[in-house]
């Protein structure tokens, strides 16, 4: 049948300080207690010796006791207090010196625990990748962080002020893409694409859809020629010049689409080559560049286009992490999952990744163990000397007065072994 808890006065379970103190006081009467019957026995014993000789072992036993229970008495209160308020030196250690005793446990922690060794080696065993993967790869792990990420981005959105935010996106657009001059990496880019040929393909688009037009639009030119030509000219003239100028343009524009290696597609190679040279080198070309960069994105521009794009990437979030079925979440917590069975199977990633922790705890432990370790000798200082001691003593106290206890069972066999021998020699 299980034990029902006790219940203090008001009805709630004790607290564990208060359950502590009764402990320890319980601890204290059954030392004291024992000290007493020594106490008791001692004297009856030494009464009662004269009469029964035999008694003579048992004084002595009681007499050892009552020494051992005396001394360590005094040993276990000198921790904690002065014996009966006389200040003997070397007494009430815990609070003359618990400044000293915080220092060294600091000190204790920082070289046992805080080493880079030992907190490497610990989490070189523990696999925590693999522990890691194998709670990521259940779907109700990944909902939970797509959950928990979904909830710190709506913190995030509802903590951060839309101006602050654009002023940032501002000043990134200024110091990345207008403080920098254009021209020399445009021209480099340029550079590389035109020498590696990956414009031929636009080229050949342009004069496909130039050749296209061209056919299709017969009227067209050669209504152009017939608007431009003198009113003297009779009409069927212009009609044979305009045939004439449309037949030899398509064929021009048939020339140049068929032959990858015609003059014009040469000359546009030369041209785009020498563009991409000045855009890098020539000075008046660049201070083009920039100046069409102002043209583009003034301060207004600039201002509107940090505007829209966190409008843009703030309501993209706030309805994905609303909607538990969005397209973002989903693929969050697939990607999530996944990842979790890639570190469950893949043993150079789970490697990797537990190399990765193991050096970041190494480097983080390195580095702010006295900071770490700081945090006890600063605690420990603010505390109050008698609370400290009386903190500690609730903590070990009950474990302490066992040795009163074992102090006055040695103590009566000590005596009595060395009342034997000595009436065995002496007689």
């Amino acid at each position: 049948m299980a034990q029902t808890q006790q219940l203090d006065p008001s009805g709630l379970p004790p607290h564990p300080d208060v359950a502590k103190a009764v402990a320890l006081r319980r601890m204290k009467n059954i030392a004291l207690g024992l000290l007493v019957f020594m106490a008791v026995v001692f004297c009856f014993a030494f009464a009662l010796e004269h009469k029964y000789p035999w008694l003579a072992y048992v004084r002595a036993a009681a007499e050892g006791g009552m020494v051992g229970a005396l001394a360590d008495w005094f040993a276990v209160t000198a921790l904690f207090r002065y014996p009966m308020g006389i200040k003997i030196p070397h007494t009430a250690i815990i609070p003359n010196r618990k400044d000293e005793i915080g220092e060294s446990l600091a000190e204790f922690v920082e070289t046992n625990f805080l080493s880079e060794e030992v907190v490497a080696q610990k989490l070189a065993s523990t696999q925590i990748a693999q522990k890691a993967g194998a709670w990521l790869a259940k779907p109700e792990s990944a909902q939970r962080v797509a959950t928990e990420g979904a909830a710190a981005i709506r913190g995030a959105m509802a903590v951060l002020k839309d101006d602050d935010v654009k002023d940032i996106i501002e000043s990134m657009v200024r110091k990345h893409v207008l403080e920098p001059p254009w021209g020399p990496p445009i021209g480099k880019l340029a550079e590389r694409i035109f020498a590696e040929g990956h414009h031929h393909s636009l080229v050949d688009l342009l004069v496909d859809r130039s050749t296209t037009w061209i056919r299709a639009n017969h009227t067209t030119i050669s209504g152009l020629v017939a608007n431009r030509s003198p009113s003297w000219v009779p009409g069927f003239v212009d009609g044979l010049v305009g045939d004439k100028i449309y037949t030899e343009f398509y064929k021009f524009a048939r020339a140049v689409q068929d032959d990858p290696q015609h003059e014009v597609r040469l000359q546009l190679d030369n041209y785009l080559q020498e563009l991409a040279q000045e855009l890098q080198h020539d000075p008046a070309m660049i201070a083009k560049a920039e100046g069409m960069k102002a043209q583009v994105l003034g301060d207004p521009e600039v201002r509107e286009l940090a505007g829209r794009t966190w409008e843009t990437i703030k309501s993209a979030l706030t309805d994905a992490v609303e909607d538990p079925n969005s397209e973002l979440r989903l693929k969050f917590t697939s990607a999530v999952q996944e990842f979790g069975l890639r570190l469950t199977t893949d043993d150079e990633l789970a490697a990797k990744a537990n190399k990765w922790i193991s050096d970041a705890a190494a480097y983080l432990v390195g580095t702010y163990k006295h900071e770490i370790t700081s945090l006890i000798t600063d605690t420990v200082e603010r505390w109050d000397a008698a609370e400290t001691s009386q903190k500690i003593e609730l903590q070990v106290g009950k474990d302490l007065q066992f040795i009163r206890i074992n102090g006055t069972v040695v103590g009566s066999l000590a005596g009595v072994a060395i009342f034997t021998i000595a009436t065995l020699v002496f007689g």
